[in-house]
């Protein structure tokens, strides 16, 4: 069987397997951390795909032309999470991450930072979500670590109640690590 290829269109290259756009980017996520030591997490579903259930992710999203990922993190907690501030910290982790969502094809590096929300902060504003998020975003809510893995609820990452645990615990890696 042949591998298919991509063709480029005017919007963007399409695998002609499924005829589905692929957005190929650079991303940023975000490991927002509270005083008492929980993360931040928004619950989501692919609108094009209801059937497949839905998931808690790190706040994140696509890198503007000219934005570090650092502001690409600020930005996303304040729209996605309601977050009006936090200490941005270092990239901890980076994958490389392929998913279809909202009938695009998404391909993109992720770095991931951490990042501290100072004590009052944790009170989740208004949100400022674009078309998609606002169909897909169902819930947000701050998660500690044990809650996560009792619950055994669907992250992205698969893996994220256990990286979660030594992050939130101080050990913070001196170099970002690959979990794709």
């Amino acid at each position: 069987m042949r591998t298919p290829t991509a063709a480029t269109v005017d919007a963007g290259p399409v695998d002609l397997a499924t005829m589905r756009p692929t957005l190929r980017r650079q991303a940023a996520r975000v490991v927002a951390i509270d005083e008492r030591g929980r993360v931040l997490l928004i619950k989501a579903h692919d609108p094009a795909r209801p059937d497949a259930g839905s998931w808690w992710e790190l706040p994140g999203g696509g890198i503007e032309r000219g934005e570090s990922s650092e502001h690409a993190c600020l930005r996303e907690l304040h729209e996605e999470g309601g977050v009006a501030s936090a200490l941005m910290g270092p990239v901890i982790w980076t994958q490389h991450v392929t998913f279809d969502f909202a009938g695009w094809h998404f391909d993109q590096d992720e770095v991931i930072h951490l990042a501290e929300v100072p004590a009052g902060g944790e009170t989740l504003g208004e949100q400022r979500l674009e078309a998609f998020e606002a169909m897909a975003f169902e819930d947000r809510r701050w998660w500690s670590c044990d809650e996560l893995l009792a619950e055994q609820v669907a992250t992205l990452p698969p893996r994220l109640g256990e990286l979660l645990g030594p992050v939130v615990a101080g050990d913070v890696p001196d170099h970002p690590v690959d979990i794709g």
